[in-house]
Formats: structure tokens, C-alpha cells, sequence
């Protein structure tokens, strides 16, 4: 191979290969304490309900595939009033059962939906949320159609909000005759500010005496620097480590009545979080996510047709012989190249890519690779397949 396409491989693979890298550990960088916690409590709510879409131009519900479409529809008309006869819709005879009925009744400019919607923390009564619409029956399209009065409901069963008004598709599907044409996904559609708060949810954060901020990644470093940091901006006592996720806040007397003054404050102290040694391989797509603080023993890697050998470390004779260092051979058969990356004892990140990167490795290689260094004791990293 020429000098020239080698460089230009090597810098393809370079792209090719998916390795996220952290910060170098030289430098230091703090997060704001909002940016990786949250207050226990403080969080939003699930929301569903079930409901009809109207108005569609004959892409809604087939009743014959979809009869509990029809069922809604009846049930709502006779609640606002209105009583229809379901055999006076079809020329089904006396004895035949209401689903049949049900399905000789054609209706296709409505759709039974499911309405989903999130209910952010301290939401008041009268706000506005977003919903999402999604077609529970055969409809081909929610384009044009009106969402009819949906209650919706927290796990608990009771209704938090409501929800009504005109959807919004990011696609279509239309038919004629035979041929059809659908673009991104009709079935699915979006209520902008469609659901008004009926009722808010209980959480008297002004009463609160005490208050515990849980940590997105539970890790025992972190809660001990962040217990630090709060007790030096705000004197000791206030913060308390009760494990590796949670920290338990004393509010100070100077801040008695002015708790939202005392959080704000809170949330933007800096902590330099610490985080566990890991390495994460996606198998389906190749990817690999190498954190900075993963390191490894002394090793030897060549790319080809990744035959790897695990030289020391491994069971002789039925007996486990321990040695003082790790040492992994990984082979070539067959190539045209027989070039071996050979690893010091406790490298970087930045040695571990550039290294692999040097051989030309492909990234689904990458994961055999770390399987096989994992296995070895070679890599001082958590591995996780995804």
C-alpha cells in the first residue's frame, strides 16, 4: 500500500471509529450542582388519557377492524345527549350481536387516540402543557382532525388536566385508487400547549425544614466534594452525605424564609465530579465510549484477523499461576502486516486511541479488542455492553 493511501486510511478509521473521550485529567472542570442533581421531590408527572380524533377525510378507524372506535363514539354522543340506534345504521337483522353491528356501522373521519403528556414540577392550575396524540386503531392519518375532550390521568387514576384542540402532523398519507404515498409518521401528532392543568400536584416546598438533593450519578468522590462545597459557601452543618446519591440540606436560619433564595444559590455552587472507570461497546453498531480515567497494564495488540492470546494469567496444568504483570498477545493470521502496539503500564485514553487508532482498527474490532483486554485483567474499567 502507498504511503499516502495509508495515511488516508488511517485517518478514515480514525473518523470511523466512534470513541467519545473526556476531558484530558489535567484540567479540571466543575458542573454546576444543577446540571448533575435534582431535589428530591421536585419532579414531573406521567400523564394519559384516552380519546377521539374527528374531522379526518377518511383516514380515520376502520369500525370493522377497530369496533371499539365506534363503541367510544357511541358513548360519547349519548353522555352529550344524543341516543343513536345502531340499527338503524345497518341492515343488520333482529339476533344478531351488537359487535356485528358495530362493525356494519362506517365511520372513517374519526380515530381512537391515546394521549400522553408530561406534567412539569409545580405547575399551577390554568397552565398549559403539551400533548402527543398517537392513533390506537387502523387510522392512516390524524392529519386535519380535532382532539375531542380528553381527560388525562396520573398512575394514582385521578385527572390532573385536560386536553383538547386542533393537531398537528408532521407528515401525510394519502391514497388513490391503488397507489398510496405516506410521509413520516401521520399516525403520531403533537398538541402544543393542548392540555390546561386541572389540578396541581402537592409538594409544599416553603414548609420544607430539611430537603435531600439526589445525584444523577451515584458516586461516593462526588457526594463528598459536593458535601464540601456547600458547606463552605454555606457554613458547616448545612450539607449532609447520606450515601452515594443523596445529600441532606438543613436549611440555615438566614434562610428561613427565603428558600428559593437558598436553592438558587445551591444549584449554581461548581463541583468537580469524579466518575467511574468504564468503558461502554455497542455491539450492532460498533460504537465504543472510553471514559478518561480508564487506564491499563502493560499489553501487546496486533490488528489482522484478531486471533488473541492471553499469555499470562491463565490456567496451566489445572492449577491458576499468578504472575506480576499482565501481559496480552493478540495475533495476526493470514495479514499482510505484522505491526504489534505495544502499551506501558497505566496509559491514558489518549494513548489507549491513539494506539488502536495506529493499527488501522475497525470499531467492531474495538469491542473484541476490550472484551478480550477485560477478560485478561488487563483493563482497570468497568465494561458494559450495550
Amino acid at each position: 500500500m502507498k504511503p499516502g493511501r495509508n495515511r488516508l486510511t488511517k485517518a478514515i478509521t480514525l473518523l470511523a471509529v466512534a470513541v467519545i473521550t473526556l476531558a484530558s485529567p489535567a484540567v479540571v472542570e466543575g458542573s454546576r450542582l444543577k446540571d448533575i442533581s435534582s431535589v428530591e421531590g421536585v419532579r414531573s408527572n406521567q400523564l394519559i388519557g384516552y380519546g377521539l380524533v374527528v374531522g379526518l377525510k377518511n383516514t380515520g378507524d376502520k369500525s370493522y377492524k377497530s369496533p371499539f372506535t365506534i363503541q367510544t363514539l357511541l358513548s360519547m354522543l349519548e353522555r352529550l345527549g344524543t341516543t343513536v340506534d345502531v340499527r338503524q345504521l345497518t341492515d343488520s337483522r333482529v339476533g344478531v350481536s351488537d359487535v356485528r353491528m358495530l362493525r356494519d356501522v362506517r365511520v372513517e373521519n374519526v380515530a381512537a387516540v391515546m394521549v400522553t403528556a408530561e406534567l412539569p414540577p409545580f405547575s399551577r392550575q390554568g397552565s398549559k402543557i403539551d400533548v402527543v396524540v398517537s392513533s390506537l386503531g387502523d387510522a392512516r392519518s390524524l392529519h386535519g382532525g380535532t382532539l375531542l375532550l380528553t381527560p388525562l390521568k396520573a398512575a394514582n387514576g385521578e385527572v390532573f388536566a385536560v386536553a383538547q384542540g386542533p393537531i398537528s402532523v408532521g407528515g401525510y398519507s394519502e391514497r388513490v385508487r391503488r397507489v398510496s404515498e405516506t410521509k413520516n409518521h401521520p399516525t403520531v401528532a403533537r398538541i402544543a400547549s393542548g392540555a390546561v392543568v386541572e389540578k396541581e400536584v402537592e409538594f409544599e416546598f416553603s414548609k420544607l425544614a430539611k430537603f435531600t438533593i439526589s445525584l444523577h450519578n451515584p458516586d461516593f468522590t462526588t457526594t463528598q466534594r459536593t458535601t464540601a462545597a456547600i458547606n463552605a459557601a454555606l457554613g458547616p452543618d448545612t450539607a449532609k452525605a447520606l450515601d452515594s446519591a443523596a445529600i441532606e440540606i438543613t436549611i440555615p436560619a438566614d434562610y428561613a424564609d427565603r428558600k428559593v433564595d437558598l436553592l438558587a444559590r445551591i444549584e449554581n455552587i461548581d463541583v468537580e465530579t469524579d466518575n467511574q472507570a468504564k468503558v461502554v461497546l455497542d455491539e450492532r453498531t460498533g460504537t465504543v465510549i472510553i471514559g478518561e480515567n480508564v487506564r491499563i497494564s502493560r499489553v501487546a495488540i496486533s490488528h489482522g484477523n484478531l486471533t488473541i492470546r492471553v499469555e499470562d494469567g491463565a490456567k496451566t496444568g489445572g492449577q491458576m499461576v499468578s504472575v506480576p504483570r499482565t501481559l496480552l498477545t493478540v495475533e495476526e493470521l493470514g495479514g499482510k502486516s505484522d505491526r504489534v502496539a505495544v502499551m506501558e503500564p497505566g496509559v491514558s485514553i489518549a494513548d489507549i486511541v491513539k494506539a488502536l487508532n495506529s493499527l488501522g482498527v475497525a470499531p467492531r474490532d474495538l469491542v473484541a479488542i476490550f472484551q478480550t483486554l477485560k477478560v485478561s485483567g488487563a483493563l482497570k474499567a468497568e465494561l458494559e455492553i450495550i
